[in-house]
């Protein structure tokens, strides 16, 4: 359970961090949303795009979060490895590693029914 397990180690801190600077965390949040929206490109797209650039930033809170929104936005395991090998082909050896991390993490929440007390899709860190 990669996904879940990052999110589960995250939980606490972010909290206390967003306790500490709420303000920044508001900001953050409003981007977040405001980026992910569904305008041109559908959500959907927009979380693959993002997961896939979590995995060429080798961030794991990122890749659970994203691969978690990816999923309940209703991407398939097969678009999910496309926009992951994506990142593997822009990111080289680095994206081999993390990549399976996010294909992991991404079958993790697209076999899993969406729970309360998961960390928000907007927590993760850049």
């Amino acid at each position: 359970m990669y996904g879940k397990a990052v999110q589960d180690e995250l939980r606490e801190p972010t909290r206390a961090l967003r306790k500490a600077i709420p303000d920044v965390f508001a900001g953050f949040t409003v981007l977040h949303d405001a980026a992910l929206a569904a305008g041109a490109l559908e959500a959907k797209t927009k979380e693959l795009i993002a997961l896939a650039i979590a995995v060429s930033d080798e961030c794991d809170g990122c890749i659970a979060a994203h691969a978690r929104a990816a999923a309940r936005a209703g991407a398939t395991a097969a678009e999910a490895a496309e926009a992951i090998g994506v990142a593997i082909l822009m990111n080289g050896g680095p994206a081999t590693v993390y990549g399976p991390r996010a294909y992991a993490a991404f079958l993790e929440f697209a076999a899993r029914p969406p729970a309360g007390g998961d960390v928000p899709a907007a927590v993760h860190s850049h």
